[in-house]
This record gives structure tokens, sequence and C-alpha cells, in this order.
């Protein structure tokens, strides 16, 4: 859907362990190229000869034995004998069959159809030799479990009927959400008093109104038959607020500033609730067979850094801190889009995965992170996908050479976006 713009890579931190992750771009028409560059098996002895933990899973469903655990493997900083490819799910906009799936269909129906959920996440499976699949869904199905209406328009996205703009627009939400839990809302309930209430039950705001995703991850993984493991997502809060607080896509995000600067008290009770309804989304589908989760924060880099530091990352790290409280070996991954400079806050969380945009060097991340028992993901400028066959390998060629030198069993990692929503 519109809200996801990204499309990344991902490598584990262990340079010595060999090849790690790589995530193919979302180009339908470039993924037989690219996985012929970057799907040859390595030599290194260390890679063929290493022997994987087990994967821990973290649900009581009984799923079909997995055969392919490379991108696991990886993330968790281990061996593998070659580097695992995934493509994103928005690449399901480029194939023909996605295509003619959706074209009478309403996309938010689809996500709340589990087995049309599940038809869509395996087509880029079924079409190309894959390691990893990724939950067919939306980030802003958390808003809307939260009782906002959304309409996607053609040219303008997510547009949301009734923005939460203001403090009042968010006190009234709270009563809402608070009347949807069965409690009574009295006079003398500040607006930090509700908010107590709404991060206490956070799990209940995100079931049963969203059950509909869990069960299409049941679903999904009971369908790829162990072929390869599924990830789950969901927004960054901050991401998620300014979709709520702008009424959809910005180029200005004039509203979000006003509120952060002016009102900072209300934004951080809006933060606060999302986050913690964030985590509990994510343990759901952990829940229900999600076996790696990824955190989106696409709007990352729409305002200042001191916004970013202030009003992004402690909700990243707070939901990075319940999901391992709870799943402690489970991979997480996390993506702040143009936030270059929360890079090294981010590799002082528990995520294991730090997606990186195409702003910065990899090579240097790369080492500044394995230093610091981090994988990285990330970054080749995604429009070089509509450049010639010949110059794309030329152009990943050069990109490994630089970050990597003659290392053969250093990964490459790619950052990859996905063009207009008009163009094949």
């Amino acid at each position: 859907a519109f809200p996801f713009n990204e499309a990344t890579g991902s490598l584990a931190a262990d340079a010595a362990a060999g090849p790690q992750w790589l995530l193919l771009p979302t180009v339908a028409a470039t993924v037989g190229l690219l996985w012929a560059v970057f799907s040859r098996p390595r030599s290194s002895p260390l890679a063929m000869a290493a022997v994987a933990s087990e994967t821990v899973e973290y649900t009581t469903i009984k799923f079909p034995p997995l055969k392919n655990d490379r991108v696991l493997r990886a993330a968790r900083g281990e061996p593998v004998d070659r580097i695992p490819v995934w493509i994103m799910r928005q690449a399901g906009r480029y194939l023909p069959e996605y295509r003619k799936f959706m074209a009478d269909k309403e996309f938010f129906q689809v996500c709340r159809n589990p087995k049309q959920v599940a038809e869509i996440t395996l087509q880029p499976i079924l079409r190309y030799n894959l390691d990893a699949s990724i939950i067919f869904s939306d980030i802003l199905v958390i808003p809307q479990a939260m009782g906002l209406s959304i309409t996607l328009h053609p040219e303008k996205g997510p547009v949301f009927k009734d923005p939460v703009d203001n403090k009042a627009a968010w006190q009234k939400l709270q009563d809402e959400l608070l009347q949807s839990l069965g409690v009574t809302v009295t006079s003398g309930m500040s607006s930090a008093d509700k908010n107590k209430v709404l991060v206490e039950n956070a799990a209940k705001l995100v079931s049963p109104s969203l059950d509909y995703v869990y069960d299409a991850i049941t679903e999904t993984r009971m369908q790829l038959d162990g072929r390869v493991p599924l990830l789950g997502f969901c927004g960054a809060p901050m991401t998620l607020a300014i979709y709520m607080i702008e009424g959809g896509a910005s180029k200005t995000f004039s509203k979000t500033s006003k509120l952060m600067h002016g009102d900072p008290e209300t934004a951080h009770q809006m933060l606060n609730v999302l986050a913690h309804m964030c985590a509990q989304y994510l343990l759901k589908q952990i829940r229900a067979g999600a076996q790696a989760v990824q955190v989106f924060d696409s709007f990352a880099g729409a305002l200042s850094p001191d916004i970013w530091h202030k009003f992004s990352f402690p909700y990243m790290n707070l939901i990075a801190e319940v999901i391992k409280k709870e799943c402690p070996q489970l991979p997480m991954i996390c993506f702040a889009k143009d936030a270059h400079y929360g890079l090294n806050d981010l590799s002082k969380t528990k995520y294991d995965i730090i997606a990186l945009d195409s702003s910065v060097d990899l090579g240097d991340c790369y080492k500044t992170m394995v230093a610091k028992g981090k994988g990285i993901q990330g970054n080749m400028d995604p429009t070089v996908l509509y450049a010639p066959p010949d110059k794309i390998r030329e152009v990943i060629s050069e990109t490994m050479q630089k970050a990597f030198g003659d290392m053969p069993t250093i990964p490459t990692p790619v950052h990859c976006q996905h063009g207009p929503r008009d163009e094949p």
C-alpha cells in the first residue's frame, strides 16, 4: 500500500561468518538479474562448514518444519552457505499475477481476508527462488484499529477522514478508545489518566480488531509449508502519528511540527499509546507464526534530528524492549529512513539489524555496526534499478568493492525503493 515506500536488504553483523542477508529490490523485472549477481554460492570454508543453532519458535501453533532458515541464521549472525535473498511484498504490485488479482478488489478489504493475503504473500515466493517472505498488509491497520477511517486515493494515497492534529482531537480519540474497552469516562479523569488506562490495555486495542492480520500470518505459514520463514512488520509510532496528524501523506509536515513543538505533551501521549499498540501487535504476529519482525520509520527524517530523538527514538526503543523481553531470540529489524543521525542510538537498542538508506557510506557504517554487534541493512541507490542490466551489475560490483574491498565472504547490502505507483 502507499505508506510503504521502502524495501531493504539485510546483513548480519559478523564479517567473518561469511555472506549473510540480502533483500532483493521490489522491481520485479530486476529480480532474476540481481539473483544471478548475489546468489552465487560462496567458497568460504567457515560459511560452508557452519553448524546452525536451532530456530526458537514463540508460538504454540504446530507449523510444518522449516526447510530454509538462511535468513534467520543470517539475522542471528551465523554463517550461511550463500547470501539469503528475499523480496518486499510491494513487489507484488509489479507482478502480472498481482495486478490481475487486484483488478476488481479494494486494498484494505484484501488485507482483511486471510486466504487472499496468503495468496498474494506467496506470489513472489512461487515466482522466484527466495529465502523469506513478508506478510502482505499495511502499517495503517493500527490507526484503523483505533477507529480512524482511511481511504486510498489513486493520486493522494491514504486520506484520513478525521485527522488527530490537536489536543481536542486526541482527547476525543482517547474517550472513544476507552469506550471501546468498556471503560466509563468520568469528568475527573485527566488526559494522562486516560492514557495510562489505554497503555495498560494496549493488547485489547489490537485484538480482536486486528485478528485478521494474525489469522493471515497463520494461514500464510501453513501455505508456505516450511519453504521459507515469514516476516511480520509494523510502522514506527512517529510515522503512524504523522499520518494521523497530517491526515495523510505530506510534503511539509507542518501540522506535525506545530503539534510536537507547540503541544509536546499531547504528542507524547499519542506516541506512547501507539508504541504499546505496536509492541502488542508485533507480539501477536509472533504468536501467530511470524519468525522475524521489522519496524518501519518511513518518516524518520521528515523533521529535525532533535524531533526524531525526542519523538521517535524512545518509542522505537520501547517496542524492541517489549518484544525482546518476551521473545529474546526473535530477530528484529528497524529502518529509520533519512535519519543517519540516529544510527548510533539505534545501535544501542535491542534491534538485531539496523537499516541504512543510500545517504550514508556503506563501508563505514558496516564497520561501525559490526563493532557494536549489529547487522546492517541497505543501501544502494534504488534508482539504479532503472538502469540497463549491465550498468546495474557494474554499479553493484563497484558498491561491493568500495565498501568491502576484495573480501569474498563479505555480503553486499542493497537498499531498494519501489517506483511511483503508476509505473510497471
